[in-house]
């Protein structure tokens, strides 16, 4: 049972980090020319959700990793 409470903490902890690296680099890019005026709040709730599917997937493919490390002596 401690095992799966610490994975959680791991995969949340995880999931947060990646999401916040991917907002900084989403928001270091000059996207102003995309955004029309009056959609600049659309367009930030646009570029956060976006930006949750990114660092969830990055998150996630690390951990799968992690487990996929941590499975494999039971390979041999």
């Amino acid at each position: 049972m401690l095992a799966i409470g610490q994975l959680a903490i791991v995969s949340m902890i995880s999931h947060l980090i990646f999401i916040a690296l991917t907002w900084r680099i989403i928001t270091s890019l000059k996207l102003e020319p995309f955004i029309r005026k009056g959609n600049e709040t659309e367009f930030k709730v646009l570029l956060l959700f976006i930006t949750i599917v990114i660092g969830s997937g990055v998150s996630r493919f690390f951990l799968e990793f992690l487990q996929w490390s941590q499975d494999i002596i039971y390979l041999f």
